[in-house]
């Protein structure tokens, strides 16, 4: 059996509570996770077989590199970092950010390309402001996204006992 592996890119995500959660409440029902929590530095996660906390070296890119070598079909990845959902969503994965939106094949070019120019246009100087702040929608809507990402999943035999 493939369980769902969810790739948590740890570091900065306000969301890992909820993960934790969603993954057990799916378990429970008979579902087979496993969650990587992979960060550069220890941080505490639940005592639970089904999570696995991941501490890479500190170099740069080093936990995006680890997600990126094993996530594949069948997999989900959380992440805010455009170039590690690119290169998840290219090997298959299912690729969520914290805030609800979903990186898909049909959207991940125009994702890149937008980060790009305004990376770009922030390095000129243009802009001197960040992302809009975290709210409380944001996690409705990543709760929502994730249930639904595990559900597809689910339906195409993944974590049910058959190899796909």
């Amino acid at each position: 059996m493939k369980p769902i592996t969810i790739y948590i890119d740890a570091d900065a995500c306000p969301v890992k509570q909820e993960i934790y959660r969603v993954a057990e409440r799916h378990a429970l029902k008979g579902a087979a996770l496993k969650v990587f929590v992979v960060t550069n530095a220890p941080i505490a996660v639940p005592r639970s077989e089904m999570i696995e906390r991941v501490v890479v070296g500190a170099g740069m890119d080093e936990a995006d590199n680890w997600i990126a070598e094993r996530a594949r079909r069948g997999d989900i990845v959380i992440t805010a970092d455009v170039p590690l959902a690119s290169r998840c969503v290219k090997a298959g994965a299912e690729v969520i950010a914290p805030n609800g939106k979903r990186f898909t094949e049909d959207s991940i070019g125009h994702t890149l390309a937008t980060r790009n120019l305004m990376d770009s246009l922030r390095s000129a100087g243009e802009i001197t402001g960040g992302p809009k702040p975290f709210a409380p929608r944001d996690r409705s809507s990543f709760l929502a996204a994730l249930d639904q990402a595990i559900v597809r999943l689910k339906r195409a035999g993944f974590g049910q006992g058959t190899e796909k």
